[in-house]
């Protein structure tokens, strides 16, 4: 089997196929890197739930309960725990937020029939309105303007790039080899198996597939001596309507993300980086005294309905690719649906990403179906 993409989506991937018994060779010029290494790493579905985005609410909460077990299988096998915050603060800074924040609530506890009862890690009932005092109890350095807040204590994130550095890792030790050129050609390659992973440049390699890029911007500020620490939890908030937010990091924290329809371009912007701090600063006013660590920017795939496109698309490709700004939530939900996929079935979680919702997506080649194919496949 060859996997296309050495992103988070396909690392994943191949680690998973590999230890299920697949032979796994993965195509990737610069792995882990692009839109896995320019990531906030927030898992919070419940938190962006808006009325009318149930499809992409649901399948983000299905993915979100499956964090659990997965971060427990890469850490069984790496050793690496890559959570570093485990619950998501929304704050509003004005009376129109806050009213947005009620509806989130809202929506989000009557949404999704996706609730286990197991773990209950993503338990809607959990999510709490706060106060102006209750804010700041929750987050002292927050900035006094801030008038409410939605707390969800089933929400947490994830270091991305000790994500995409233990993800290798692990798929190194199931045996997955690594061959670090592009693929041109889909064509060229002679696996039985193949699972475009290829992020925003997938529809190089399968024209017609409706995935884009769209630019983000990020920045890594790092904690200098003396400087108030940095949040506990992931502080999201909308500043002049724009959405910012800020994620913990063991050193730091990571401030996002702007949003741009700019094509593969990704050169950082002086209007970006003086957005983002200044939104950022309205937030959390000691931001001031961080050091400027790292801007970085990079394309991330997006579909026209913000869900990603995960199965066949003919008797040999397999499309994993378009989890957009939620591509690190997306990893367990989008790797389970492919490994059903090449087992020749259709996860019930995963329906809503069929590739094939789009007319413009082509069929499977006439006269042949998707078969599976058993584990130790090329």
């Amino acid at each position: 089997m060859a996997v296309v993409g050495g992103g988070v989506i396909g690392l994943a991937v191949a680690w998973r196929a590999a230890a299920q018994g697949w032979t796994v060779t993965l195509h990737d010029p610069a792995v882990a890197s692009g839109a896995s290494w320019v990531a906030g790493g927030m898992l919070a579905p419940l938190s962006e739930g808006w009325p009318g985005e149930e499809a992409v609410f649901d399948f983000g909460a299905a993915s979100l309960a499956r964090w659990p077990g997965f971060a427990a299988d890469l850490r069984t096998a790496t050793g690496v725990d890559v959570f570093t915050a485990d619950a998501t603060l929304t704050v509003a800074l004005d009376a129109a937020d806050a009213a947005d924040l009620r509806t989130v609530a809202d929506f989000a506890a009557t949404a999704s029939t996706l609730w286990t009862a197991g773990d209950n890690f993503t338990e809607p009932e959990s999510m709490r309105l706060l106060n102006r005092a209750e804010v700041r109890a929750a987050e002292p350095g927050l900035a006094r303007t801030i008038r409410a807040g939605l707390l969800s204590p089933r929400e947490p994130a994830v270091d991305n790039r000790l994500l995409v550095g233990a993800l290798r890792q692990a798929a190194e030790q199931a045996g997955v080899r690594f061959v670090a050129a592009a693929v041109d050609d889909l064509a060229s390659l002679e696996s039985d198996r193949i699972v475009l992973a290829a992020g925003a440049a997938s529809a190089r390699l399968w024209p017609g597939l409706p995935v884009r890029p769209v630019k983000g911007e990020i920045l890594r500020l790092r904690q200098r001596p003396g400087a108030l620490p940095p949040p506990r939890h992931v502080v999201r908030a909308r500043v002049h309507g724009r959405s910012v937010y800020l994620v913990p990091r063991a050193d730091g924290m990571v401030v996002g993300a702007t949003q741009y329809e700019a094509g593969f371009d990704t050169e950082v912007t002086v209007a970006g980086v003086r957005d983002l701090i200044a939104d950022a600063e309205a937030v959390f006013p000691a931001l001031g005294e961080y050091e400027f660590a790292e801007v970085s920017a990079a394309g991330r795939p997006v579909t026209p309905d913000n869900l990603p496109l995960l199965g066949p698309l003919d008797d040999r490709v397999l499309a994993a690719t378009g989890n957009g700004r939620n591509g690190i939530l997306g990893v367990p939900l989008s790797v389970d649906a492919v490994l059903s996929a090449l087992a020749g079935s259709t996860l019930d979680d995963a329906k809503a990403a069929d590739p094939h919702r789009f007319p413009g997506v082509a069929a499977a080649l006439p006269g042949e179906t998707f078969t599976p194919a058993a584990p130790g496949g090329q």
